[in-house]
C-alpha cells in the first residue's frame, strides 16, 4: 500500500519537474532577449537609456560625443565621455557593443542642420 503512495508522489513530482524545467528554460530565453547588447554607434538616446546605469544625461552625453567625434572604435572609448569612468565602463561593457563596420550616424535633425560628410 505504501508503495502505491510513493509511486503517486513520484508521478506528481515528475509533472511538476517538467513544468519547472520548462519555466527555467523560458526564463533563460527571455533573459537573453532582455539583455541584448546596445551598439554605441547606432543606438538612439532612448535605446541607451534602456541600459541599466545609463540615464537621460549620460545617454545624451554619449550621443553628443558621437556627433562631435564620430563613431566609437571600442566600448573603452566611452571613458572619454563626460560622466563615465573606468569602473562604470567596465560594468557597462557587458551590455554595450561597437559594430565592426557601423553605418554613418546621423548628426542632428534640427532645422538648418547640415548632414554629416561621409568619410572616404
Amino acid at each position: 500500500m505504501w508503495i502505491r503512495d510513493i509511486r503517486r508522489l513520484t508521478l506528481k513530482k515528475g509533472k511538476h519537474m517538467k513544468k519547472l524545467i520548462l519555466l527555467v528554460i523560458a526564463l533563460f530565453a527571455l533573459n537573453g532577449i532582455a539583455y541584448a547588447n546596445v551598439d554605441l554607434n547606432t543606438a538612439t538616446q532612448e535605446e541607451l537609456q534602456s541600459v541599466k546605469g545609463i540615464g537621460k544625461k549620460k545617454a545624451q552625453a554619449i550621443v553628443e560625443y558621437r556627433q562631435a567625434h564620430g563613431n566609437f572604435k571600442s566600448v573603452d572609448e566611452l571613458d572619454n565621455v563626460k560622466g563615465f569612468g573606468k569602473k562604470s565602463v567596465k560594468k557597462l561593457s557587458k551590455e554595450l557593443t561597437v559594430a565592426a563596420n557601423p553605418a554613418p550616424v546621423a548628426t542632428s535633425k534640427k532645422k538648418g542642420a547640415k548632414p554629416a560628410a561621409a568619410k572616404k
